[in-house]
């Protein structure tokens, strides 16, 4: 058995004695260039990197074109959460907060609190998008619940991040997955979910991702697909800037580099990139949208 810890990696994974499908997702150094983007409280950190745990395991039994996105937005201490996965398996995220949080950090408590999966192409304009219902404390809590109404089918996550990994186990029981025997087996789901209940925080942070499933699920008749390797990785670009400054208007821009002296400049708040536009570049972006020139002066 493998011992060494791979890390920034996406397990698919099969339980064919039982009849149930998993996933299993560890992050080191992708986790750790998100964290390292802002001083998060511990609580807040905890959840970012839970949430782009989850954000990888969402990505692993569906057919992805783009990118796969967990948001949160309240009116509380806790105002934004956001984390994706792209179809190339990478990974960015932030939050947001205002002090004091609360102790503890529920997500069902937080005042006017709106989550959403969403899932597509931005610039092929295919998106779809889900709500979700804040009706457990954490995380995986809620993702079960919105599990069981959106697919119809019981579904286990367990997530856990501190500051150098994180880590998602996600289990989905599949009625014809593993043929007659797994059918016929009426305790299957239940056994498993018995063996995953032994899995604690600490041991899922500190444990191999093929040494841990064999831990748990060696009498299930564990199948490991092929890996699908993570990484950190920004998808904005020059071009996403423009498109956002040209749904702004020429009005907009135009004040905006009157007050800027004659240059925009805006920063990824992912990847800290810049992206900066003078006034030619301006007229560049807007020449589609029509109307007179920029005025001015560079």
């Amino acid at each position: 058995m493998e011992t060494v810890l791979v890390e920034d990696v996406l397990h698919r994974f099969l339980l064919e004695r039982a009849g149930v499908r998993g996933a299993l997702v560890r992050l080191g150094p992708a986790w750790r260039e998100v964290a390292g983007r802002a001083d998060y409280p511990g609580e807040v950190r905890e959840l970012l990197g839970e949430a782009l745990a989850a954000s990888a395991l969402l990505t692993a039994n569906i057919k992805l074109d783009g990118e796969l996105s967990v948001q949160l937005k309240s009116t509380g201490a806790l105002r934004l959460l956001f984390a994706e996965c792209t179809d190339q398996g990478r990974l960015r995220g932030l939050a947001r907060w205002e002090p004091p949080l609360p102790q503890p950090l529920s997500l069902e408590a937080l005042p006017q609190a709106v989550m959403a999966i969403t899932i597509g192409n931005v610039e092929r304009g295919r998106r779809y998008q889900g709500l979700v219902e804040l009706r457990a404390a954490d995380l995986a809590g809620v993702l079960e619940n919105y599990f069981a109404q959106s697919e119809q089918l019981p579904a286990r996550l367990v997530l856990a991040a501190d500051g150098e990994h994180a880590v998602g186990l996600m289990l989905q029981k599949l009625p014809d997955e593993g043929g007659r025997a797994a059918a016929q087996d009426e305790d299957a789901w239940t056994r498993v979910m018995h063996l995953t209940t032994t899995l604690g925080a600490a041991e899922m942070l500190a444990t191999a991702p093929e040494q841990l499933l064999y831990r748990l699920y060696h009498e299930e008749s564990v199948r490991l697909f092929e890996p699908r390797p993570l990484a950190f990785g920004c998808s904005c670009s020059r071009e996403r800037v423009a498109a956002m400054l040209r749904s702004l208007g020429r009005d907009e821009v135009e004040a905006t580099l009157d007050a800027q002296d004659g240059q925009i400049e805006v920063n990824c708040e992912f990847c800290a990139q810049r992206y900066q536009f003078d006034r030619v570049d301006a007229e560049h972006l807007l020449r589609d949208a029509g109307g007179a020139g920029i005025t001015g002066t560079a």
